[in-house]
């Protein structure tokens, strides 16, 4: 059976920059949850941010990639470089999906780690555009399959094509 690797926030637990949860109330979820095949993680805290903290975007073009490969940087509202912990993230949420045999993750869009579709411009000025975060782009090089909270259905669909 293929496992799952979820954002924490989308479980319901509270641990988002603002000390506030996603929940992601759908029966595939549950039904998922039942069957032991997921397994919940917030990246930022496994690498020990605390919650709350200053939200945080990535500053440079390319996203998450060009974090992992030295092009970008994360940065708090605050103006501190926060690079190295979402890097550390980027690691751990791989670690635990390799330990875990997860082949797929379900993470939360527009969040500097877990964005698989939109990231935040890195001009804290509430702007979307399109890309990955660090921790999103970390499991796609690795060869997990990521998709958004909003992209349930299609994890669904890979999920039933499995042999």
């Amino acid at each position: 059976m293929d496992r799952i690797l979820v954002s924490a926030c989308l479980m319901g637990e509270q641990v988002r920059y603002d000390g506030k949860a996603k929940p992601l109330a759908h029966p595939l979820l549950d039904r998922w949850r039942q069957e032991g095949r997921l397994v919940s993680l917030c990246p930022e805290m496994a690498a020990g941010l605390p919650v709350p903290r200053p939200p945080a975007e990535i500053a440079g073009s390319g996203g998450g990639a060009s974090v992992l490969d030295g092009r970008a940087t994360l940065v708090e509202n605050t103006g501190r470089d926060v690079t190295a912990a979402f890097l550390l993230a980027a690691e751990r949420a791989l670690a635990v999906a390799r330990q875990n045999d997860c082949r797929f993750a379900l993470l939360i869009d527009g969040s500097p780690s877990c964005g698989s579709g939109e990231i935040y411009d890195g001009r804290f000025a509430g702007v979307k555009v399109a890309g990955q975060g660090v921790v999103a782009a970390r499991l796609m090089r690795a060869g997990i399959a990521v998709f958004s909270h909003r992209d349930i259905e299609a994890l669904a669909a890979r999920l039933d094509a499995q042999p």
